[in-house]
């Protein structure tokens, strides 16, 4: 995974190479990771032989052939070569959908940027599917070299001036938004364990998916001001920013869009077909205190990174202080005591970070 290359080896030498892409998260093993498993594997099935260049599979069933240099969404394209797993680490590779196969984004091959799978240009592919047959055996190298510079950034009062939450307490009435104030600030506060909180809050709300969907547009319309500048700025200097919230994946995304940050790591919210709510994901880390952390260190251990930042306005993500080589507390909306005593930097304005840029250039 270091080099972004696959290799055809027969007899001890390499007969074909081809540049690849593995999963932009890095090396992992957890269904729904989005990240590359790494081991030993078999071939255990080979699918779309014979079909055009630019096939593109739904459910391993051929459809249309696609406009391989399109960029929108993440196509299977031009033939599968789908992975099973020989270690135990790996042996939910093929529950998981681990194929080896074609894509529309050839203009990334050589870095890392897929969804867990093993993409190859659409004409490296079906080479490739004609080398090989069923049954031989591949293997996925981890990543050894430490790489990048992973900014996690809180979203509720850090991104955006709103707390999703209280947000959504207020389309149910004053008396739940009370209800869900006292909560939230308990928690924030660290006078209250976050996964009580949390399911107190949701059980209160019950929002549904009108409601989710206007509070994702406040979260757009109440954007901190500066946050592009800190972004643009950051990614110059190297830096990939990842969200990392105790708010809602759903409401947080069109706001991560917006600005550019493909990964968000935050609570699910399970809607049924008509848009009623049915329950949130519970077992999500950040509904519970020290979940910001059990991600940060899955994200360190699938990508190695060089350095870690954290910044952020609550205790959840004071938290995560001794995980990281900075952390970097906002009080741009609201400023917490705690937070602001037990930060490395203090930020209350995001147009002013010169003191972020200076810390950062000393780690």
């Amino acid at each position: 995974m270091d080099e972004q290359c696959l290799r055809v080896l027969r007899d001890g030498g390499v007969v074909r190479q081809f540049p690849v892409s593995t999963a932009a998260k890095g090396m992992g093993f957890a269904e729904g990771s989005l990240r590359t498993p790494t081991g030993r594997f078999r071939i255990a099935e080979k699918i779309g032989e014979g079909l055009p260049a630019g096939t593109q599979f739904v459910g391993r069933q051929a459809l249309d052939v696609w406009d391989f240099k399109a960029v929108g969404g993440d196509l299977i394209l031009s033939r599968i070569l789908w992975l099973d797993g020989l270690d135990c680490d790996n042996k939910n590779s093929k529950q998981r959908y681990i194929y080896i196969h074609g894509t529309q984004h050839e203009d990334l091959l050589g870095r890392a940027a897929s969804h867990g799978c093993v993409r190859l240009s659409n004409a490296d592919v079906i080479e490739l599917f004609d080398l090989v047959e069923v049954g031989t055996e591949v293997e996925i190298l981890p990543v050894t070299k430490a790489q990048g510079k992973l900014l996690f950034i809180d979203c509720d009062s850090t991104l955006s001036e709103i707390e999703g939450i209280d947000e959504l307490a207020h389309s149910r009435g004053e008396e739940v938004y009370r209800q869900v104030v006292d909560l939230t600030n308990a928690a924030m506060n660290g006078e209250m364990p976050i996964a009580d909180v949390f399911a107190k809050r949701m059980e209160l709300i019950r929002p549904d998916r009108a409601i989710c969907d206007q509070i994702a547009r406040d979260y757009i319309e109440r954007k901190v001001v500066g946050v592009d500048e800190l972004l643009a700025t950051a990614r110059e200097r190297g830096w990939q920013p990842v969200i990392l919230s105790g708010g809602f994946a759903p409401l947080i995304q069109p706001l991560a869009a917006q600005l550019g940050i493909e990964h968000v790591e935050a609570v699910p919210i399970h809607l049924a077909e008509d848009g009623s709510y049915l329950d949130y994901g519970r077992d999500y880390p950040t509904t519970r205190n020290l979940g910001k952390n059990e991600i940060i260190g899955q994200w360190k251990a699938a990508m190695l990174p060089r350095k870690v930042v954290m910044i952020g306005d609550g205790v959840s993500d004071l938290e995560t202080k001794p995980d990281v080589d900075l952390f970097v507390g906002f009080g741009g909306v609201v400023a917490r005591d705690k937070v602001k005593t037990g930060c490395d930097v203090w930020l209350e304005d995001m147009r002013d970070c010169e003191v972020l840029w200076r810390a950062l250039d000393a780690l």
